[in-house]
């Protein structure tokens, strides 16, 4: 068992209240082009999660890893078959139930760890965040600066660096490289959009035939195990300073 994951945990375990800070993975139930389970940003996210504390853990820290979400928004992904969609709406009462009950127990700070493009807590945590003490905070795991180094072409939905890290943590799910798709996008007409002044949702059916955004073809285990190492790493390390801040002196 994993002290740091509460679906391994039994109940005596939690009763010294030493854990201190919490982390909730939350994926997407969507396709990833012809070669990647319909789960790919739940094992990713669950897996860093865990990797993320067990490093943490190590330091000293005291995390403990919620059960993962496995429904992500995917409203523009639902002409999809097999795509399963939760509303922003939905999400926000979900998080809200979920810290709740965190803060009924006593647990302070919560980190939602993010493994889908679609998905945005931002202001969710917003509006969530004047309604309770526990302190909250997001995290896209998949956008953290300089970890995308190892990748020329890394690529946006199930390319070059989604493939290589499912090759490392899950390659009994990943299709042979032949199988896949090219992961080739249609871009948007629109100036402003297409120069990132401006933005909208994208159309999914309509800007991708494979349901990819990148070539995963130059994807490997090595690369994947390097990202997933370097994203570990960075996350870890900001669980021991969360879980060591001082909740009301965080501004100099």
């Amino acid at each position: 068992m994993r002290p740091w994951i509460l679906a391994e945990t039994r109940w005596d375990a939690l009763q010294g209240g030493e854990h201190d800070v919490l982390v909730l993975p939350w994926g997407a139930t969507e396709p990833h082009n012809l070669h990647l389970p319909y789960a790919t940003d739940v094992y990713e996210t669950e897996a860093i999660a865990a990797e993320a504390a067990r490093i943490a853990w190590e330091r000293g820290c005291r995390p403990l890893v919620l059960p993962t979400v496995p429904f992500g928004a995917n409203e523009q992904q639902l002409e999809l078959a097999g795509t399963v969609n939760l509303h922003p709406s939905t999400q926000a009462l979900v998080l809200g139930d979920v810290v709740e009950s965190l803060e009924i127990q006593g647990f302070d700070r919560l980190v939602v760890l993010n493994g889908h493009g679609g998905n945005d807590f931002r202001q969710i945590i917003r509006e969530l965040q004047s309604r309770t003490d526990v302190f909250l905070s997001t995290v896209n795991w998949f956008r953290i600066a300089g970890t995308l180094d190892g990748f020329a072409e890394p690529g946006d939905h199930a390319g070059e660096a989604e493939t290589s890290l499912m090759l490392h943590l899950r390659p009994d799910l990943v299709a042979p490289l032949s199988e896949a798709g090219p992961g080739d996008r249609r871009h948007w007409k629109l100036d402003a959009i297409r120069e990132g002044w401006a933005w909208a949702p994208r159309d999914w059916p309509r800007v991708t035939d494979d349901t990819g955004v990148g070539d995963p073809r130059a994807a490997t285990k090595e690369k994947g195990k390097a990202y997933f190492g370097a994203v570990a790493e960075k996350i870890a390390g900001y669980l021991v300073e969360l879980a060591g801040a001082d909740l009301d002196d965080l501004y100099a």
